[in-house]
C-alpha cells in the first residue's frame, strides 16, 4: 500500500502513481516556459510527511525558485 499518492489527467486519460515512505513522491507539471515541481517525502527524524514546491527550468526555459515547503496537514 502506498504512503503517498498522486494522479494526473491529460489528453491520454487519467493515470495514478504511488510512493512509499522510502521513495517519496516527486512530480513535475511543465509548459515550454518552465515547470512546477512538487516533492513529498517522509522525515524519519520528526515522523512527519513533508512537502517542497519549486519552479524549475524545463527544456532550457524558466527559473529555479523555491515556492513553499513545510509539513503536510499543518
Amino acid at each position: 500500500m502506498s504512503h503517498f499518492y498522486g494522479s494526473v489527467q491529460g489528453n491520454r486519460g487519467d493515470a495514478t502513481r504511488g510512493g512509499s515512505k522510502a521513495s517519496g513522491f516527486d512530480t513535475v507539471a511543465a509548459s515550454w516556459d518552465g515547470s512546477i515541481r512538487v516533492w513529498l517525502y517522509h522525515d524519519e527524524e520528526t515522523g512527519k510527511d513533508m512537502y517542497k514546491v519549486s519552479q524549475e527550468p524545463w527544456r532550457g526555459h524558466g527559473i529555479s525558485k523555491p515556492i513553499a515547503e513545510g509539513v503536510l496537514g499543518e
